[in-house]
């Protein structure tokens, strides 16, 4: 299992239903906007979408006016956009910015444990590769990613990474900021998860303005529950990284239902704040209860929509296998980098479903 979200090998394709606590999806499902909307897509389906995208750039240059605000912790409002439309690249999904980001560099330094994606793509594009380790306690481990970055193009983070759910510390991360600047690197930051961060500002946006080394990675994927839209983009005020990663694409790679969703949903405040409201109290209930399971050592602080654990006297394929006889699927830790099988990730849904596989864990427990 290199991903989480494969409901089919053991669920679908075998007629069984369950409940998917390895893929980190909103559990509030599909965004009322688009739905209302989606005779929108319908009408548009007999053209094709504008090869520019310059409409989905302009709603994409309001959302992240928005929320740099919105989601910063002093909820300052901006006084003028800081994000042009030729600073934003769109993509078939965060994972085709992803892919053809890595392939503009020779050399890049990946934060590991990280999605297992970063390496395959590196591979792929036959780059050579550092890897800065995340320390003992899962935080990063910010004077080696700088040592690393000596011998590196570039470096790709994920805040929050995945699969601990931990955030890029601003201040510890300004010296490497700083010399990627003047030592003309870039940071692919992967922002995939940021808004499940909440009102915290620990995005970089910001921090992107007066920093062309920066490279942003955001998607509809994860906060607003659609996987199946494919819409990823990514931002930058480097507009050479932008440059090349345009000239590798392929022509309309979006389609008119993620130029819908990109209009509708980016606005849908009320789901935002219901979204943040959901968020906030299952993280504090689930990893409240993960503590209190016996064969469950570690419970790893997270801002995410999702939980890493370190287990003891179990490891994560029979923990797996147990759970999947209840009708859970679980996601295996031990195919990413620097963790092993002692290491499993649960995603963080509704009240009902986490109660649940509480519940699960508990009579996994008294086993």
């Amino acid at each position: 299992m290199e991903h989480g979200g494969d409901v089919y090998t053991e669920g679908i394709l075998k007629g069984k239903e369950l409940i998917d606590f390895s893929s980190n999806i909103n559990p509030l499902g599909v965004p009322s906007s688009f739905k209302e909307n989606i005779n929108e897509a319908l009408e548009s389906m007999e053209r094709y979408p504008d090869v520019k995208y310059r409409n989905v750039k302009k709603h994409l240059k309001n959302y992240m006016k928005f929320s740099s605000s919105y989601f910063d912790s002093e909820n300052q409002s901006l006084q003028k956009y800081i994000i042009d439309e030729e600073d934003i690249v769109i993509g078939n999904g965060a994972a085709e910015i992803i892919d053809l980001a890595i392939s503009c560099f020779k050399n890049i330094c990946i934060v590991v444990p990280s999605f297992i994606e970063y390496e395959k793509n590196a591979v792929k594009w036959e780059c050579e590769i550092e890897y800065s380790y995340l320390k003992k306690n899962m935080d990063f481990d910010y004077k080696d990613i700088l040592s690393k970055m000596k011998n590196s193009e570039a470096l790709i983070i994920g805040n929050p990474n995945n699969p601990n759910g931990n955030v890029i510390d601003k201040d510890k991360f300004k010296a490497i900021i700083d010399y990627c600047q003047k030592n003309n690197k870039v940071i692919l930051v992967d922002e995939a998860f940021s808004e499940f961060t909440g009102k915290r500002g620990f995005s970089l946006l910001k921090d992107m303005e007066n920093n062309h080394c920066i490279f942003i990675i955001k998607a509809l994927t994860k906060f607003y529950a659609m996987p199946g839209i494919r819409m990823g983009y990514g931002v930058s005020k480097n507009r050479e990284l932008i440059k090349k990663i345009q000239e590798k694409q392929n022509p309309w790679n979006i389609n008119c239902f993620a130029e819908v969703a990109v209009k509708y949903v980016l606005k849908d405040q009320q789901y935002i704040e219901e979204s943040l409201k959901w968020i906030e109290e299952e993280r504090s209930f689930i990893t409240h209860k993960l503590k209190n399971i016996g064969f469950i050592e570690k419970v790893y602080t997270t801002y995410s929509n999702f939980v890493l654990c370190r287990l003891k006297n179990m490891d994560c394929n029979k923990l797996y296998d147990l759970c999947l006889e209840q009708g859970i699927a679980i996601r295996k830790c031990d195919n990413f980098k620097g963790l092993n099988e002692e290491y499993v990730r649960f995603a963080i849904k509704d009240r009902q479903s986490n109660e649940k596989i509480i519940e699960v864990l508990n009579s996994i427990n008294h086993f």
